[in-house]
């Protein structure tokens, strides 16, 4: 990998409908004297942005080209449906893509949705990007199929959406060129995968503490007997110093004997 010397500051993509907010508050705590550079790019473009070296990772929509990008899917999404406010569908909770049948559906150009087979009416023609759709539905033109976070980001106070059941989901992942897996990018595939601090893995992590080492064994001293042994040989010599104390208990009797014995003999007569 290349060093973090390559790279003094990160710049991270990020497309339409991802908020960054969180992780980018982590790196900053995590490493204040690396600046990390947002880059806003159309989901489309997010895919030819890192290759071409303007990101150094990316949160993208899948899928992606896995040949010469790396992704890690982290999140779908759930589809829905906007509509006008006074719209007949306001009225549920959800929908169905049959429910649609008679509706025009929007089709913009930027799309991330990648249909199969688009529900209800096409319109006479293409919206250029999603912004565009939104204003036509605002205008009562038709309807429009997005994920949720698109949805939120074009919200507007005459629009409201409901969850579509049936439709295609939208994946979001973090994606950067696999051949330029550098140590910051490392470290902040762990902040995204919520590994702490003081994981082993990624390069902001400060070194584990060394356990403590005993002190080496002088050459003079002696080794301490094993437990058993101690006790077994303790147990033998307190046997043995038992054993010699009855017999000079013994030996003290048969002298108190031969004492008493000597006092109570007659004294012999001289001739």
């Amino acid at each position: 990998m290349t060093g973090s010397e390559a790279t003094p500051s990160f710049r991270l993509a990020y497309v339409p409908g991802v908020t960054p907010t969180k992780w980018v508050r982590i790196w900053n705590e995590r490493l204040p004297d690396v600046p990390l550079a947002l880059v806003a790019v159309p989901a489309a473009e997010a895919p030819d942005l890192l290759l071409g070296g303007g990101a150094d990772a990316g949160f993208v929509r899948l899928p992606v080209d896995r040949t010469d990008l790396s992704a890690i899917p982290l999140y779908t999404e759930a589809t829905v449906v906007v509509i006008s406010k006074d719209h007949v569908v306001a009225a549920v909770d959800e929908v169905s893509v049959e429910d649609l049948a008679d509706e025009i559906v929007l089709h913009p150009l930027d799309d991330t949705l990648g249909w199969d087979s688009l529900p209800g009416l096409p319109a006479i023609e293409r919206p250029a990007t999603t912004a565009d759709a939104i204003e036509l539905v605002a205008a009562g033109v038709g309807v429009l199929a997005v994920p949720q976070s698109l949805a939120r980001l074009h919200h507007r106070k005459d629009l409201t959406y409901r969850p579509l059941l049936g439709a295609p989901e939208s994946r979001i992942a973090l994606s950067w060129p696999e051949d330029r897996t550098t140590d910051l990018v490392e470290d902040f595939i762990g902040i995204v995968r919520g590994r702490t601090v003081n994981s082993t893995r990624g390069r902001g992590a400060p070194p584990a503490a060394q356990p403590k080492r005993k002190a080496p064994e002088t050459g003079g001293a002696r080794r301490k007997p094993a437990a058993g042994a101690a006790a077994g040989k303790g147990a033998r010599s307190g046997s043995g110093g038992a054993k010699g104390a009855r017999g000079g208990a013994k030996g003290a009797r048969g002298g108190a004997k031969g004492a008493a014995g000597a006092k109570r003999g007659k004294p012999r007569r001289r001739p």
